[in-house]
């Protein structure tokens, strides 16, 4: 408003009076019958954010009462959102919010000066306009940020016999490939092979700084083609499911050792010299829970012991996440690449040498060649991935607040 009150010259005490008289909250109420839209109103996932809508501004103003009145630490709905690293934001969204409010009052009062009041009231918007394209994508940004230094990446043989394992052995090549491509390190952790140089299940750890382009590769996978023992040329369809288990820190999950029981044995399978000739295979039983993990891949025993503590608690937390029933909790697991273990979430059709993730439709096909090389194409893919599922959060809990309103 600093341009008006220099045209007009307005005092100092009549202009606090004026801000006194404001109750923000009146322009900011609405309906929270009003907040769900669909995800196509709201934004295409491929594209820009249309940060115009006037719905997605309600959404703001929600969330900047929340902050605003300090509410939003008890607000279970929105507890994915970080406010308080958007605080900067939320201020001065509050401060211009109140300054077109301002302008509007001062117009409907002062029939002479309501031009000007327009035409600073343009001003505003505009920089309103800029200040929710910036917040909204801080939000979306900083949404459930998880931080692991590890993630353990397990791939099983669904419905196809042979063919399902060959393509567990494909699929495990694919994610190797697409480890070096990020420049991550990895380590095989358990495997179980087939005479045909299938694998019936293999478990990776995999740790870096760029893991999280792991998280949406959870699910089945379905694969369509031409076996190479299939005479007749019939395409066969074969499955395999790929886990992604965040490793928790020691203080995430902490284990009473008294819980643990702990035996180790010689490794057997293929290793050389050593195998059957130390005691180097672990294996860690949980006594509360039931569980039990075991780990040969090493010569040293206190390696295998480690990785089986990893495993260990990377289950413990998956299992306690499993447990929390609540909305948010839901949300939190399809967040973190949890939420689709038993769902079809992509196909490799390599008779068509394409590949669709059906979690985004058009925008999820890929040339199946270069995507099976584990570089550009399925970091492109996560991308996408990682966008549409923060928006699709965000419009999850948009409509579960509508739901309760009514």
């Amino acid at each position: 408003m600093s341009l008006l009150v220099r045209r007009c010259k307005f005092d100092s005490c009549w202009y606090s009076t004026l801000v006194n008289r404001l109750k923000l909250h009146e322009l900011h109420a609405w309906s929270l019958t009003n907040l769900f839209w669909t995800s196509s109103s709201f934004c295409n996932t491929y594209a820009k954010l249309n940060i115009l809508d006037d719905k997605t501004k309600k959404f703001l103003d929600y969330l900047t009462n929340e902050y605003r009145n300090k509410s939003w630490q008890s607000n279970n709905f929105i507890d994915f959102v970080d406010l308080n690293a958007s605080g900067s934001l939320f201020n001065e969204r509050v401060q211009l919010v109140e300054n077109i409010q301002n302008l509007h009052d001062l117009g409907q009062q002062d029939v002479e000066i309501k031009k000007l009041a327009e035409e600073e009231t343009m001003l505003y918007k505009e920089q309103l306009n800029e200040l929710d394209e910036r917040l909204l994508h801080m939000i979306l940004t900083n949404m459930y940020k998880d931080f692991y230094s590890n993630i353990i990446i397990e791939i099983t043989a669904g419905v196809g016999g042979q063919e399902a394992m060959l393509f567990v052995k494909d699929l495990y090549d694919m994610y190797i490939g697409y480890v070096k491509y990020l420049d991550l390190d990895h380590e095989v952790i358990d495997i179980e092979t087939t005479d045909n140089k299938g694998i019936r299940h293999i478990s990776i750890m995999i740790s870096g700084d760029q893991i999280d382009k792991f998280q949406h590769e959870g699910g089945v996978h379905r694969v369509q083609r031409v076996p190479a023992t299939e005479k007749l040329g019939r395409v066969h369809t074969s499955t395999a499911s790929v886990a992604i288990l965040p490793v928790p820190s020691e203080i995430q999950i902490m284990i009473n050792k008294n819980d643990l029981k702990i035996e180790t044995k010689r490794s057997s399978g293929a290793g050389g010299q050593h195998v059957n000739t130390t005691d180097s295979a672990v294996r860690i039983t949980h006594l509360p829970s039931g569980l039990s993990v075991t780990c040969q891949v090493h010569r040293s025993q206190g390696k295998n012991k480690k990785i089986a503590m990893d495993k260990l608690r990377s289950i413990l937390y998956e299992q306690q996440l499993n447990k929390q029933t609540s909305f948010t909790s839901k949300l939190r697991q399809k967040q973190m690449g949890m939420g689709f273990r038993n769902e079809k979430i992509r196909t490799y059709n390599y008779n068509q040498n394409r590949v669709t993730d059906h979690r985004l439709g058009q925008n999820g096909t890929f040339n199946l060649i270069e995507f099976m090389q584990g570089g550009v194409a399925l970091e492109e893919l996560e991308d996408r991935l990682y966008n549409h599922m923060r928006i699709e959060t965000l419009l999850e809990v948009i409509k579960k607040l509508e739901s309760q309103s009514k």
